[in-house]
């Protein structure tokens, strides 16, 4: 069973202290956007152990990451001031042949399928054809969502597209291109040659958000029984005609003629998959292949509709619409995550051999795509995803490494002392000179750094100290917290 990639709800972001690359304060020359990529490219920011201090292991270049994850191919498309600053690929589209990523290399989406499918239901829903809130079963013509025993589950094409239906079947595996490929009727049934069990409801609906792949199928089929055109048709017309998204389509499989142009998928250890990809029948969850530029096209329509110069896609009431959550984090197809200023839309995506990233930022014109031909390759993701933050000073990041202050040795002095706890926790809370020091039982002295007069960190682990006093000002207690679990020490001595 395939993994579903939801990185939009996980991926920490990179501010910039550099106000000369903040988005918008001027049009960069083809000079200026060369030398952003370069930093880019050679500025990834691979993952430490470490929170408190040393973040992030030494900068990286992109070639060498890719080498580390196995992953063949990189497609990246960066979102400043509005529009697409710039897309290019990296690697190779098939490990041991010379043909290069380019711009215009399809790659598998995967779910990103998801938001790019509701697109063509809100515009339905605009032209009066939809209703987010009618019983699905009313569309259906092909297929009814089943009863369970003598209960008739009553769902909405709002529940379907915010996963919050209670629908079963979490995402799919795929087809190889030698099996036989099954209806979207016989694979919502679990009948064969499907390789998933049936789509049912099985908890309470709109009460809470569980992803459904097997949901957004259900909704898709809905939409070629109203229309009677097959699905990658309307999609082409509703949706990638009016966007340009001239490298786009969900034509499953894939034809010849735009085979000659896809990445080929490699799960692991960089060994392409054979049959160069999976089949994934089921349309509008995960079939959609596409570039990281016709992505972002997506992203900049959104963030320019909701800043009132839209192409009329969609209103800004829609748009708004889909970009507020409805159970949880998710909106209309989309994830949504951060707050005020730092508020994002998404989505990720994992297929057999494929994995993707799409984060667009709701009130400001910057945002990424980034698309690899690998699946041990997730950590990639992240790491250019950072360096891209970094570069664009992306609102509210990632907060940098502690920083210590200085405190007065009287303040220090009234810290130190015994500690012991419940749990059996005990330490020794030490002074040399201007350092403190934090001894555990059994262990070496560990030096604290300060982060404020009572709260103080450590630089070789991930744990935080804080010292809570009593009325008259003397410290009663100490907290240590690590990952996110505390545990408490009242002070002895």
């Amino acid at each position: 069973m395939k993994k579903t990639l939801i990185l939009a709800a996980t991926l920490t972001l990179l501010s910039s202290n550099n106000p000369s690359r903040a988005q918008g304060s001027k049009t960069e020359s083809p000079e200026d956007v060369e030398r952003r990529i370069e930093r880019v490219v050679n500025g990834l920011l691979p993952s430490s152990v470490f929170r408190n201090q040393n973040r992030y292991a030494p900068k990286a270049t992109l070639k060498e990451r890719m080498a580390y994850y196995h992953t063949p191919g990189v497609s990246i498309a960066v979102v400043n001031n509005y529009k697409v600053e710039w897309a290019r690929g990296f690697g190779v589209r098939e490990q041991g042949k010379r043909d290069p990523v380019t711009e215009t290399t399809l790659f598998q989406a995967a779910s990103i399928s998801k938001p790019i499918f509701a697109l063509a239901v809100m515009r339905l829903v605009e032209d009066g054809k939809l209703d987010l809130d009618e019983d699905v079963n009313r569309y259906l013509k092909s297929w009814k969502v089943p009863a369970n025993g003598s209960w008739q589950p009553c769902i909405t094409l709002r529940q379907i597209l915010s996963h919050s239906a209670g629908l079963t079947v979490h995402g799919f595996p795929g087809y190889r291109t030698t099996e036989k490929i099954p209806s979207i009727v016989e694979i919502l049934g679990g009948a064969p040659p499907s390789n998933t069990p049936r789509v049912e409801v099985n908890i309470l609906p709109g009460l809470q958000a569980r992803y459904s792949g097997g949901g957004t199928m259900l909704a898709g089929l809905a939409v070629t029984d109203v229309l009677g055109k097959p699905f990658a048709q309307f999609m082409r017309e509703l949706v990638f005609d009016p966007l340009g998204m001239k490298h786009s389509t969900f034509e499953q499989p894939l034809p010849v003629s735009r085979a000659k142009s896809a990445a080929t998928a490699h799960p692991y250890k960089g060994q392409p998959l054979e049959g160069k990809w999976h089949i994934y029948p089921e349309l509008a969850p995960d079939g959609l292949w596409t570039t990281p530029s016709d992505l972002a096209r997506v992203g900049v329509e959104l963030q320019r509709t909701l800043k009132g110069e839209g192409k009329s896609f969609l209103s800004s009431a829609t748009v708004s619409q889909m970009l507020t959550p409805v159970v949880e984090t998710v909106g209309i197809g989309f994830m949504i995550n951060g707050k005020d200023n730092s508020l994002r839309f998404g989505h990720g995506g994992w297929n057999e051999g494929f994995l993707s990233q799409m984060t667009m930022f709701k009130d400001h014109g910057m945002g990424a795509v980034i698309m690899i031909n690998s699946n041990e390759g997730e950590g990639i993701l992240r790491e250019i995803e950072r360096a891209i933050a970094r570069e664009y000073g992306w609102p509210e990041g990632l907060t940098e490494d502690k920083t210590a202050v200085k405190v007065s040795t009287e303040t220090l002095d009234a810290l130190v002392g015994e500690y012991g706890g419940e749990s059996g926790f005990k330490c020794t809370i030490t002074r040399e000179n201007d350092r403190l020091f934090l001894k555990p039982i059994s262990q070496p002295a560990i030096e604290l750094f300060a982060e404020s007069d009572s709260t103080f960190f450590a630089k070789v682990l991930n744990a935080e100290i804080t010292f809570e006093k009593g009325d008259a000002g003397e410290v009663k207690e100490l907290t240590l917290q690590q990952d996110n679990k505390r545990t408490s020490a009242k002070r002895k001595r």
